[in-house]
């Protein structure tokens, strides 16, 4: 009895398919990286707390030799760190809890639980919060604006309560509610006991999650940044300077925090812009309000000086094209859904090395913004950062034949 051809097609069908899914497992190494680079990780010498190198060490102009508990510079443009001494020891935040402070009441701005005009009844325990004041009266109405340059050109413990009872009803509330912030955030070795930042034995954060909290900040919230740059603020009859004393003394730095308690010395988190490249510098426990300006102004010099930050891909240029199979098309841009920057010492952006993982084969259809595999960016041998790989474009699946033919040579790659 003669065998047709379309009773076979199915069998045929399925058992190429089958074979076509038992290769999907396998992981290429894009062919169109760089020359000499391979899918082996290079072993990392000086890590940063996420794993990866921190470029300072790639670097043959030392870091700063400071005489503080702990400190650290980043680049907001890549997201790296660019060196860092103690950046998990647990210390003393003093007023610089006030960047979470500050965080939930913007959040609460963005989200219209809070508005600038609206008018905050002061409490009797807002206006008794020891510490550094803004003066306000107990049993009045102060506007959210006012609390905010309050909080944070003057640094008054007065105006955070009120800011903290306005949004969580009490101080309490407000205080669980900077824990699950920091928790989202991922700050994993930070725990507030209050709003403003007094000392408590279990009130403690790190340099490196001062860090990200501070960058955090400045990314999600940049319509807000404005408060950090204001050298004074009078409320009441009574001019307060801000006690960032680098305001003065470099135009391009526009915030952040300072602070100070006996036991946690004197801490700064500075922010500059220069040339469209932002870097933060953490300054934990200095001697005095002098050298904690001091220090901070090296760590930001050092870092805008000696390193040099760099789009290697946008979104719109792919960082490997790849094989397409049972597609419509035969290749597939991959790549990262924002621009890819990386730090690095200056004069070694070209000297990147790229190199591209993704899964093997890639079955269409493929969905624009799919993750497919990641990249890593090396130097000298070290990961510099890792992201995720993303198909740039959509890819619909091919007819039955295009499909059939691509599982025939499946079997033969």
């Amino acid at each position: 009895m003669p065998i047709s051809f379309n009773s076979v097609l199915p069998r045929l069908n399925s058992l190429l398919a089958a074979a076509a899914l038992a290769l999907a497992p396998l992981v290429a190494v894009a062919q169109d990286t760089a020359p000499g680079t391979d899918a082996a990780q290079p072993a990392t010498v000086s890590q940063s707390p996420s794993g990866l190198t921190m470029v300072g060490q790639l670097s043959t102009v030392p870091a700063p030799d400071l005489p503080i508990k702990a400190w650290l510079t980043l680049d907001v443009n890549s997201g790296q760190i660019i060196a860092a001494q103690n950046p998990h020891e647990k210390v003393e935040p003093a007023s610089l809890t006030k960047l979470m402070t500050a965080f939930l009441v913007f959040d609460a701005l963005e989200n219209n639980r809070l508005s600038l005009d609206q008018a905050v009844h002061v409490s009797e325990k807002a206006w008794r919060t020891e510490g550094s004041r803004m003066f306000i009266k107990p049993n009045t109405q102060v506007t959210v604006d006012e609390l905010l340059r309050g909080m944070i050109v003057q640094s008054g413990n007065d105006a955070t309560v009120a800011l903290a009872e306005a949004i969580g009803g009490s101080e309490e509330a407000f205080v669980a509610l900077m824990n699950e912030e920091a928790a989202r955030q991922g700050l994993l070795n930070t725990n507030f006991e209050n709003a403003s930042g007094l000392p408590g034995e279990t009130h403690l954060t790190t340099a490196y999650d001062l860090a990200m909290l501070s960058k955090n900040l400045i990314e999600t919230f940049p319509q807000y940044l404005h408060y950090y740059s204001e050298k004074e603020y009078t409320y009441n009859d009574i001019k307060q300077n801000n006690r960032n004393r680098l305001l003065w003394t470099d135009a391009t730095v526009d915030g952040l925090k300072t602070g100070h308690t006996k036991s946690a010395g004197y801490c700064l988190v500075t922010t500059a812009l220069r040339d469209g490249r932002r870097v933060i510098s953490v300054v934990l426990g200095a001697s005095s309000d002098a050298a904690r300006s001091e220090f901070s102004l090296q760590l930001l010099n050092w870092s805008f000086q000696n390193f040099d930050t760099i789009k290697l891909f946008d979104n719109e240029k792919p960082v490997v094209n790849a094989r397409v199979w049972q597609g419509q098309v035969e290749t597939v841009g991959l790549g990262g859904l924002e621009p890819t920057w990386v730090t690095v010492p200056r004069g070694k952006g070209p000297e990147v090395q790229p190199v591209a993982q993704y899964t093997q084969p890639l079955l269409a259809p493929l969905t624009k913004g799919s993750r497919v595999g990641s990249v890593t960016l090396s130097l000298d041998g070290q990961i510099l950062r890792e992201d995720n790989l993303h198909v740039l474009s959509d890819v619909p699946e091919a007819g039955l034949f295009g499909r059939l033919l691509d599982k025939v040579r499946l079997m033969f790659e």
